[in-house]
């Protein structure tokens, strides 16, 4: 019999005085997954209580569940038995509850691809049916089998959700109770004096950087820039030490700003499934970085699988202003060695015909050609270059150094036109801030990525890998199995060695997926979900839950 069935909403049977029960059906309470037989709360109930009272602690909202009122309802329960009626009421609101925060703990709670405009759709492991799974684990007593299920599998979630912690308890510290004075001269170098050198000790002794028990510096000092060091690594700053703007910036922020960068990230991952694939690859656009990870695929399906982190790299994405980079993901079917660049319509016609109007050598310097129906052309005149803009001939750049794509492009067929690639301006990625491109993603270790790509393919060594890089025709190698790409959204980041790392939000999009939940809690989305009883709450010295009027 299904625990989601309503007493209320039969003929109670009858009990005698002394609560004998008279009839030949038993008691509503009988049928209940969260009370005994007498209508008293099991552990269970209290466990879920818990769970909603402190659901904080992976960034949702203890009230989008009704928490204080089933606490209460609860304990009014195991002080005095409820009715029959009050208990079967309570036994779905529990049911309700527990079953929401576990969708939400797991899958999140806006809608990524229409809120967001993020499409992950990559096959990922059988969705689990939480519902079925919180009814079986609470009828075996261990109902944290079904929240451990819940976890996001993501290995970054619980280095993000300790993290949670930490920075929400830093609120209170004194460290950031007084604000950090002036730079002398706008920044601080070695073996200066600063009147604020006592706060910058205690912030980043708070934070981690700066090892505790470290002496009180009388100055710059060589620990304290170690600790800076280490602070502008974690903050995508350049790490050379030096206190300027940029890191006073950073470090200005208060820890409650970072706590809610933390359970926006927490969200994020949520959002987005994890794929199945034996190996797959992140790109994290605000971060500028790039991560290959590998995983075993053949565990059990009740087993979280254990990532590897095989390549970390930077990367250049898409510009803020104009051409940013889009949330996606999609699988990696073959790579491009020494390729042609077919430059878009679009950038052709903003871009490339303006500049072979104003010089027409620019064509051969660059390593261009004309292409259409009757093959290629290198003779710049007006009539191409009208045919460019009218879509019947199109530009093309030869492999070579000059080669926009640099010497491989990584193929994910989708219908943004976005893939991976080398490129022959290596030297920007040594910039903090890398939003350069049009879209596309510009890897800085292109060689590595293409050999761990293609693992499984002997043939394929470094030596040749290089080689293919270096001809003036393209050579394709088609990868044995897709290899998922996510192009993720990620303002806080877990680190390998479990601190976090935070960088600024590049296209505003915290401040999005901020709003959307916010508008849904405005509008009463979170609180209360769809076909879910009314909301309940107490009447002044009631102890039982009755329904909301």
């Amino acid at each position: 019999m299904s625990v989601f069935r309503v007493a209320a909403r039969r003929a109670l049977p009858l009990v005698c005085a002394s609560g004998v029960w008279l009839g030949p059906t038993p008691p509503a309470w009988a049928d209940t997954l969260w009370l005994d037989g007498a209508g008293r709360p099991l552990a269970a109930a209290h466990t879920v209580v818990d769970w909603l009272t402190h659901a904080e602690r992976d960034g949702l909202q203890p009230a989008d569940y009704g928490a204080a009122d089933l606490a209460r309802a609860v304990a009014a329960a195991q002080a005095q038995a409820p009715s029959a009626d009050e208990a079967a009421r309570l036994d779905t609101a529990l049911t309700d509850a527990a079953t929401r925060y576990l969708q939400q703990l797991r899958y999140g709670r806006v809608d990524a691809t229409r809120q967001l405009n993020a499409h992950y759709d990559s096959a990922t492991a059988a969705p689990t049916d939480l519902p079925l799974l919180l009814r079986e684990a609470v009828a075996r007593g261990t109902p944290d089998e079904a929240r451990r299920a819940a976890t996001p599998p993501w290995p970054q979630y619980a280095v993000l959700r300790g993290a949670l912690a930490r920075y929400r308890a830093l609120g209170d510290d004194p460290a950031w109770q007084q604000a950090l004075p002036p730079l002398p001269g706008g920044k601080l170098g070695p073996g200066q004096r600063w009147a604020g050198v006592p706060t910058l000790a205690e912030r980043l002794s708070a934070l981690g950087d700066l090892p505790k028990g470290t002496p009180a510096p009388l100055d710059y000092d060589a620990a304290l820039q170690a600790a800076v060091k280490a602070f502008q690594a974690r903050h995508g700053l350049a790490d050379d030490g030096v206190l300027g703007k940029a890191t006073v910036d950073a470090l200005n922020v208060a820890p409650a700003a970072r706590a809610r960068q933390i359970a926006l990230a927490l969200e994020r991952l949520r959002l987005t499934p994890l794929p199945a694939a034996p190996r797959f690859i992140t790109v994290n656009i605000p971060e500028f970085e790039l991560r290959a990870f590998s995983q075993d695929t053949a565990m059990s399906a009740s087993a979280t699988p254990a990532v590897r982190q095989d390549l970390q790299m930077h990367v250049i994405v898409g510009k803020a202003l104009d051409t940013r980079t889009p949330q996606f993901d999609e699988d990696m079917r073959w790579i491009e060695f020494s390729p042609y660049w077919n430059i878009p319509a679009s950038i052709a016609r903003k871009e490339t015909v303006p500049k072979l109007r104003a010089n027409p050598g620019y064509l051969a310097a660059q390593g261009m050609e004309f292409v259409g129906p009757d093959g290629a052309s290198t003779a710049v005149t007006p009539e191409a270059l009208d045919a460019v803009l009218a879509g019947r001939l199109r530009v093309r750049q030869r492999p070579g150094p000059r080669n926009a794509l640099g010497n491989v492009k990584f193929i994910l067929p989708n219908n943004q036109a976005i893939y991976l690639h080398d490129t022959p301006t290596p030297a920007l990625f040594g910039r903090p801030r890398r939003d350069f491109s049009h879209g596309c993603v510009r890897v800085e270790q292109p060689v590595s990525l293409a050999h761990w790509l293609l693992h499984d393919q002997p043939q394929w060594t470094e030596a040749r890998i290089q080689q293919a890089m270096r001809q003036a025709r393209p050579t394709t190698a088609t990868l044995t199995e897709g290899v998922p790409v996510l192009i993720v959204y990620r303002t806080a980041i877990a680190l390998p060695d479990g601190r976090v790392g935070f960088v600024p939000d590049l296209y505003g999009l915290d401040e999005r997926l901020a709003r959307a939940l916010a508008a849904g809690r405005t509008r009463g989305q979170a609180p209360q979900a769809q076909n879910s009883p009314a909301l309940l709450h107490f009447s002044a010295g009631a102890p039982f839950l009755i329904a909301a009027q």
